[in-house]
């Protein structure tokens, strides 16, 4: 089959598309025609070999996809041949087979497509963890969402809106701007501004008076986590998901203690292999709310599978507006 593949970690340009081993179901496995498959910015470190998990090279990377049910192993019972299903892995996804095990895959509503399918798989489970599972968000309540035109931002912009949410999104231009407050943004602060320190909190207090931001939904770090902690309210949490700013914050405890702030780590993929029922209820509340049409992946493009490198390079330069994700058959 073809795939891409990565024989030596470094740069997108060290994978290689060629032909890797056709897998097959093993017990309890399900085997997939992918059609689809999401970029997600984990995959560079998978690539660049700087992420937390790494398997023997040479391998497949690629954690989320869309397809359909080629093949069953022994004791499937949940998912049938021709199935439409989205899955998450922890690599292999970049291929035009794989296989997984069967408490990986969900059924895709009937009118969701697989680019859609894919790119509604890590973001916008990684965004109901942090709001449903680790923050609790309770209707009604203000949230800061950080990163908001990247793929798990987007995500997490349309989920707590449609939870119930006052959404404060934060951008970098007027395009990304206009994409959130179209999907769910009551409010938008721009970081692309001088003084980000003091101009951001004033932005926040602006939209939504001094009370502050009740959940702060962290995706970039460095300056930016360190501008949203001075808006949160007492007794406000902060989730924290990713550094794509590239810089990790340290925090001076005191102004946790004296403003009552609660830090939240998250670490989605963990909860697939520790609370997968959890996860499944997670993908029936996130398709429930697809089929309501209050939630609906934003995909910019969708690349065939030998321009890889431009749809990695897309994700890397940070020029992605919701979802990249690479077609796997067309």
């Amino acid at each position: 089959m073809k795939a891409l593949i990565v024989t030596e970690h470094g740069p997108v340009e060290k994978l290689s598309l060629g032909e890797f081993p056709d897998p097959k179901p093993g017990k309890g496995e399900v085997l997939i025609d992918v059609h689809a498959a999401s970029v997600n910015f984990p995959d560079l470190l998978v690539v660049g070999g700087t992420y937390q998990n790494l398997p023997q090279r040479p391998f497949v990377p690629g954690k989320d996809l869309s397809g359909v049910v080629a093949a069953t192993g022994e004791g499937v019972t949940q998912v049938k041949t021709g199935e439409r299903i989205v899955a998450q892995i922890e690599h292999g996804a970049f291929a035009e087979r794989v296989a997984v095990r069967e408490a990986l895959c969900f059924k895709m509503p009937e009118k969701m497509s697989h680019a859609e399918g894919a790119a509604m798989g890590l973001t916008y489970l990684t965004a109901h963890n942090a709001i449903v599972e680790r923050a609790r968000m309770q209707p009604g309540e203000t949230v800061l969402v950080t990163g908001a035109a990247g793929g798990v931002g987007f995500a997490c912009v349309q989920l707590a809106k449609a939870l119930g949410a006052v959404v404060v999104a934060t951008v970098s231009s007027d395009e990304k701007a206009a994409l959130v407050k179209a999907n769910g943004a009551d409010h938008v602060v721009r970081t692309d501004v001088a003084d980000l320190r003091e101009s951001f909190r004033k932005q926040v207090f602006n939209a939504v008076g001094k009370h502050g931001i009740d959940l702060v939904l962290e995706n970039v770090g460095g300056d930016v986590f360190d501008a949203s902690l001075r808006t949160m309210a007492w007794c406000g949490r902060l989730v924290i998901i990713g550094f794509a700013g590239g810089r990790i914050p340290e925090v001076k405890a005191g102004y946790l203690l004296v403003k009552n702030i609660s830090l939240i780590g998250l670490q989605s993929s963990d909860y697939r292999e520790r609370w997968p029922a959890v996860v499944r209820n997670a993908y029936d509340q996130l398709f429930a709310l697809y089929e309501q049409g209050k939630l609906k992946p934003h995909v910019m493009a969708a690349y065939p599978m030998a321009d890889y490198v431009a749809a990695l390079n897309t994700v890397k330069d940070r020029k992605v507006l919701g979802k990249v994700v690479i077609m796997m058959r067309v």
